[in-house]
C-alpha cells in the first residue's frame, strides 16, 4: 500500500448521496447512455453534474500523484482503461465502481487535486498541510507531463504540431465505457460489495466502517476526522442535533490535532492525536470514540455492539462522551490532567505513537467508567516519578509495546501505566526487569537504538534530540513538579490562597495543572 501520506484527496469530486432514501423503485430500463468522457464535466456536461457516489463508497482518497498522471496519460494517448460501472435511480446516477477514475477526469477539468474551489466547498477551510502539499505536487506532475485542461483548451485554436494534434483529436474524442447496475437498491449495495472484493479491495478500516456506516461512534469518528465538514454522514437528522454533532465534531478535532504536526519536531507544542490526516486518524478516532463510550463492563468491544443511530442522539451522545474523556487529559476544564503529549504520546524517535496515545486514554477512561475518583489524587502524588520514567525509558517502553500482537499494544500500555503508578504510590521504583516482568516478556526483550550508517541526520534524529533539549527545560507545575502543556493546559494559582489574604500580583501567580489546583490541592491532596 502507499504511504498514506502522500495520497490525493479527490473527494469533492463527485458528491455523496444515500441513494436508499432517495430511491424505492428498481433502475429504469429505458436505453441509457454507454459511455462517459471529460466533455460531461465540463459546464457544458451534463451526466457529470448528475453523478453521486452512494454513502457507502470508499472515501476517495486512495491514489497517489503517479496514479493520478498515469490515468491521466492513459486517457490522453488513448490507452485502455478499464469500464465504470454506475446505478440509476429516480433523481441520480450513482457510481458503483470507478469512482477514483472519474473523480480525476474531473479534478483534472477543475483543477483541483484537493486544494481547489470544490475542495474547499466540501471541506471548508479545514485542509490539512499533508492534503495541500500532495494537491501541489499532484498538479506540478500533471502539468509537466499533461498539461492544464484550460491550456490544452486554448490550444485547439493554435497551430500544432502533429504530437500535439493527435493528442488534442484523441481528447475530444475519447470515452470511458460504461456498464450499467440493473435491478433496485439492493442489488445496486450487492453488486458494490462483490466487486471490491476483486481487484482493489476494501481495506480493514474501509470495510468497517461501510458495514456500520449507521452505527453512532463510525458517524462521530467521520464527523471527527473532518471538523464537521466534508460528507454529512449526519445529515438526515434533524438539523438541531445535526448542528450540535458538527459544532462538537470540530471542537474535537482541535483538541486532538492542533497544531499541526511538523517534521522534524521543533516545538513541544504538538498535537495529542498526532497527524490528523485521514487515512492515519481515522483508526485512531474510531478507538478513542469506544474507549471512551464504554461501560464499568467493557461494553461496547467494537462498532456492531452499537444499535444504528436513526436519530442522531446516540451520536451525539458518543461524541459528548468522547469529549469528556479527551477533555480530562486537556484543556483547562478543573478535572483535567494537561498530560505533557511529548511525555506521553510520543515514542522515542518523536513520532506520534497511537499505542501509547490509546493506552494512556483507556487507562484514563477505565478509571472514570469506575467513578475512581481516589485514583486521580494518586496519580497526581507520583506523577513527577512517573513523567520521569516515561522519559528515562522510553526505548524500553516502546519495545514493549512493538513485542506484542498489535491488537494487544493499547492494552499492554495502559498494564504497565497502572504498574507504575501503583507501584510508585507505594513507595518503590520499577525496575526494567519490573516493566518487562509486568508485560509477560521475560527473556524476549534487547533494548537498544538502530544502527544507522548514514552521515546525515534524519527528521527522527532531529526531533528526539530536540524534544530531550526542550523538556529538560520546560515549565513544570507548582503543585505536582509535573511538566507542564501551558499552551493547550493551564491554571493559575495563588500560591497565599484569596481566602488567606492572597492578592492577584505577579509575585503570587503560580502555573499548575488543572486537576492540580481544584482536584488535588483543594481537597487538601491524597
Amino acid at each position: 500500500m502507499a504511504n498514506r501520506a502522500n495520497l490525493v484527496n479527490l473527494d469533492a469530486m463527485i458528491t455523496r448521496e444515500d441513494f436508499a432514501v432517495k430511491s424505492s423503485q428498481s433502475s429504469p430500463h429505458y436505453d441509457k447512455q454507454d459511455k462517459i468522457s471529460v466533455r460531461d464535466f465540463t459546464a457544458d456536461g451534463l451526466l457529470g453534474s448528475l453523478l453521486r457516489k452512494p454513502d457507502f463508497q470508499r472515501e476517495t482518497n486512495h491514489w497517489t500523484p503517479e496514479q493520478v498522471v498515469s490515468l491521466l496519460e492513459c486517457y490522453v494517448d488513448g490507452d485502455l482503461i478499464p469500464s465504470v460501472i454506475l446505478w440509476q435511480s429516480d433523481t441520480a446516477t450513482f457510481v458503483i465502481d470507478g469512482g477514483h477514475r472519474l473523480s480525476v477526469l474531473r479534478a483534472w477539468i477543475e483543477d483541483d487535486y484537493g486544494d481547489g474551489h470544490l475542495s474547499l466547498s466540501y471541506f471548508g477551510t479545514e485542509l490539512s498541510k499533508e492534503q495541500k502539499r500532495v494537491a501541489s505536487r499532484t498538479r506540478q506532475l500533471v502539468e509537466s507531463k499533461i498539461g492544464r485542461w484550460s491550456t490544452l483548451q486554448k490550444k485547439a485554436k493554435d497551430s500544432l504540431a502533429e504530437d500535439e494534434k493527435k493528442r488534442l483529436h484523441i481528447i475530444s474524442t475519447r470515452a470511458l465505457p460504461i456498464q450499467w447496475v440493473n435491478g433496485d437498491v439492493n442489488k445496486a449495495e450487492a453488486s458494490f460489495f462483490k466487486i471490491n472484493t476483486k481487484g482493489t479491495p476494501l481495506d480493514n478500516i474501509e470495510e468497517l466502517l461501510l458495514k456500520n456506516r449507521h452505527k453512532p461512534i463510525a458517524i462521530a469518528a467521520r464527523a471527527i476526522i473532518r471538523s464537521g465538514k466534508g460528507h454529512k454522514y449526519w445529515s438526515s437528522f434533524e438539523d438541531e442535533i445535526a448542528e450540535k454533532i458538527e459544532l462538537s465534531s470540530k471542537q474535537l478535532n482541535e483538541l486532538l490535532f492542533d497544531p499541526e504536526i511538523q517534521s522534524p519536531i521543533k516545538t513541544l507544542d504538538l498535537p495529542l492525536g498526532g497527524s490528523r490526516g485521514m487515512r492515519t486518524a481515522i483508526q485512531t478516532l474510531i478507538d478513542l470514540c469506544l474507549i471512551a463510550n464504554r461501560n464499568q463492563s467493557g461494553k461496547p468491544v467494537k462498532l456492531s455492539d452499537t444499535l444504528d443511530d436513526i436519530d442522531g442522539a446516540a451520536t451525539l451522545r458518543a461524541l459528548q462522551r468522547t469529549r469528556s474523556l479527551v477533555e480530562r487529559v486537556t484543556g483547562n476544564s478543573p478535572g483535567s490532567l494537561g498530560l505533557h503529549p511529548a511525555i506521553y504520546f510520543y515514542g522515542p524517535s518523536g513520532r506520534h505513537s497511537s499505542y501509547m496515545f490509546m493506552g494512556t486514554m483507556e487507562w484514563i477512561a477505565k478509571k472514570v467508567a469506575n467513578n475512581d475518583s481516589d485514583f486521580f489524587k494518586k496519580f497526581t502524588s507520583v506523577r513527577k516519578a512517573l513523567e520521569q520514567i516515561l522519559i528515562e525509558k522510553k526505548d524500553l517502553l516502546s519495545t514493549i509495546i512493538q513485542r506484542h500482537i498489535s491488537g494487544r499494544r493499547t492494552t499492554v500500555h495502559a498494564s504497565v501505566l497502572e504498574f507504575v503508578v501503583k507501584q510508585l504510590h507505594d513507595g518503590n521504583i520499577p525496575t526494567d526487569t519490573d516493566l518487562v516482568s509486568i508485560a509477560n516478556l521475560e527473556g524476549k526483550i534487547v533494548v537498544g537504538s538502530p544502527a544507522t550508517s548514514s552521515a546525515d541526520f534524519s527528521d527522527d534524529v532531529k526531533s528526539k534530540v530536540f524534544i530531550a533539549s526542550a523538556i529538560s527545560s520546560a515549565q513544570r507545575c507548582t503543585i505536582c513538579d509535573g511538566y507542564l502543556d501551558p499552551t493547550k493546559s493551564v491554571s493559575y494559582d495563588h500560591a497565599d490562597d484569596k481566602k488567606y489574604g492572597g492578592i492577584g500580583n505577579l509575585g503570587n501567580c503560580n502555573m499548575t495543572h488543572p486537576f492540580c489546583n481544584t482536584g488535588f490541592k483543594n481537597s487538601g491532596g491524597p
